[in-house]
């Protein structure tokens, strides 16, 4: 069974927590979490990806920031440990970005990345999305 973990393994920025409360409660999900997770591909050969869920898995590390709950499984917190999400809002348009601390190289877009311990991939400055 999933537990409330007391690091701060991933988290939240003020900003981002008020923009993840806003879109829980449009979508009429106030009992949902985030799940954030990582997936081979990308420009830089991993990138991120997140989803409202219900619930989180059983073996999920579960971090709350603010009152919003993050899933993230085992394999993804190997490569996102310490990262803090952040929302920008600015005239090309708003979205949500990961500062990761464990991230080597990053795409343009700021989706993807490679760490160390990733499979090389090339890096580029630009992405192909």
């Amino acid at each position: 069974m999933a537990v409330l973990e007391k690091t701060e393994g991933v988290s939240l920025t003020p900003r981002a927590a008020e923009k993840l409360q806003s879109l829980l409660h449009e979508r009429s999900l106030p009992t949902h979490g985030l799940r954030v997770f990582v997936a081979g591909g990308g420009c830089s050969g991993m990138q991120y990806g997140m989803a409202f869920e219900a619930q989180p898995r059983e073996t999920d590390h579960v971090f709350e920031t603010d009152g919003v709950r993050l899933f993230v499984d085992p394999m993804s917190l190997m490569y996102i440990e310490g990262a803090q999400i952040d929302y920008i809002d600015s005239l090309m348009g708003g979205g949500f970005r990961i500062e990761n601390p464990n991230a080597i190289s990053t795409c343009g877009c700021g989706h993807s990345f490679r760490t160390a311990s990733s499979t090389s991939a090339s890096d580029s400055s630009t992405c192909g999305h």
